[in-house]
């Protein structure tokens, strides 16, 4: 593979918040469910729109679904596929902005090959371009892992980020 691209596209961010004493999520409502006030930002700060979502339980292609069907609140009509996804976010976008933290990040589609997290940030990507409203991703994880998930992002980027989800 040629040189990854080592700046992510405006949508994307990366947090490396440490994990509370407890072990729990520096955010309120980290249950996985959409959050009412908007999910909490890199440095401090909330937009509206936002929503938590746990890596670890979205490790395939299949669990990701389920779990983005959850924390989104899909529609009965989502299919659980790439263009399901594109027009369940197009929706989203139609109605407000909307902002997905992802914890424990490095975990996301880790038992899938590289390309499945390519054609998810692909996904993200052509919504982001041309939804109505701002979507905005935090990966969010531990400081010791965000590095090797940087890596993992900029290698499956390979600017082509925006550009149409193949078919499934």
């Amino acid at each position: 593979m040629g040189a990854a691209s080592p700046q992510a596209p405006a949508w994307l961010a990366y947090d490396g918040t440490p994990p509370e004493p407890d072990g729990g999520a520096a955010v309120p409502g980290s249950d996985g469910g959409p959050q009412s006030g908007g999910a909490a930002l890199p440095g401090g700060g909330v937009l509206p729109g936002g929503v938590l979502m746990s890596g670890a339980q979205a490790r395939t292609r299949a669990t990701l679904h389920e779990t983005l069907a959850g924390a989104l609140e899909l529609p009965g009509w989502y299919g659980r596929n790439w263009d399901a996804l594109a027009d369940a976010l197009a929706d989203h976008l139609d109605a407000g902005p909307l902002t997905v933290v992802v914890t424990d990040a490095a975990d996301l589609l880790a038992d899938e090959p590289p390309a499945q997290l390519g054609t998810l940030l692909d996904v993200l990507g052509a919504a982001a371009a041309g939804g109505h409203e701002t979507l905005r991703v935090v990966l969010r994880d531990h400081p010791d892992r965000l590095p090797a998930l940087r890596d993992r992002v900029a290698a499956v980027l390979g600017g082509h980020v925006g550009a149409p989800p193949p078919a499934d």
